[in-house]
């Protein structure tokens, strides 16, 4: 699957109309998590740090964190149902999630930030998709989306649960919807990423259903000619696991 994706600032400005437009019939919500005073922020300035990025070990360590604290967060919005547990001296009813989740993974920067929604929701289903971007241009200020592996279970009635840490353009995330999209009809999708540039989140509000939320651990100011978002912290994949060719 090739998806072409070109963001200018015309089409960004209409996104943004668009969406002024059909604000009262859209329900999908989006929450940044560093208008509030958490851990998290901590996590991200260091995640920033030019210094601290030639760590890989701490970097991918601190993107996994972001991931388990904001599964936590995720889980305050699941359905819940009681179950009698029996202990050593009586019995309680405890309120368990009822949801079934299917957790998507975008390769390969994806995967410590999966690893982190893996560690809280443990009896999750998984998903992985490959897409990656590809400049179409010498400038490298037209970027296309390419996606050519998936392995996922049906999606149907479940709730999913897409992490990518970098939503830039929209146009992966986008992608990737649309082939989870295929096994199956969701009965929530959550959106998770560590920073996102308010044009990716555009892109976003207008390819997903209503039954979205989407998580950011912060929202930057935008994106460069490259398509990279500023202030960011580069690219994730080759901070995560080296540079590659």
């Amino acid at each position: 699957m090739y998806l072409s994706f070109r963001l200018s600032k015309k089409s960004h400005d209409l996104c943004i109309f668009a969406h002024v437009i059909n604000q009262q019939k859209c329900t999908m919500n989006v929450i940044n998590l560093s208008n509030e005073n958490t851990i998290i922020n901590q996590f991200l300035a260091e995640l920033r740090d030019k210094k601290y990025q030639q760590n890989r070990l701490l970097f991918r360590n601190n993107i996994q964190r972001i991931g388990e604290m904001m599964a936590y967060e995720i889980s305050k919005t699941l359905n819940y149902k009681p179950k009698t547990i029996t202990t050593p001296l009586g019995t309680i009813d405890v309120p368990l999630p009822k949801d079934n989740i299917v957790i998507a993974t975008v390769l390969r920067a994806g995967l410590p930030f999966h690893q982190g929604f893996l560690n809280i929701f443990d009896h999750a289903e998984n998903a992985f998709i490959s897409a990656y971007r590809m400049y179409k241009n010498r400038e490298h200020t037209e970027v296309g989306v390419h996606t050519e592996y998936m392995a996922s279970p049906s999606v149907k009635g479940k709730t999913v649960i897409i992490v990518d840490p970098m939503l830039a353009t929209g146009g992966s995330m986008a992608a990737t919807y649309d082939v989870i999209m295929k096994s199956g009809k969701p009965t929530h999708v959550h959106i998770a990423c560590v920073i996102a540039a308010p044009e990716g989140i555009e892109v976003v509000k207008e390819t997903l259903a209503d039954n979205a939320t989407i998580w950011c651990a912060a929202i930057d100011e935008g994106m460069n000619v490259q398509k990279y978002i500023v202030p960011g912290f580069g690219d994730c994949g080759d901070l995560c696991f080296g540079e590659k060719m």
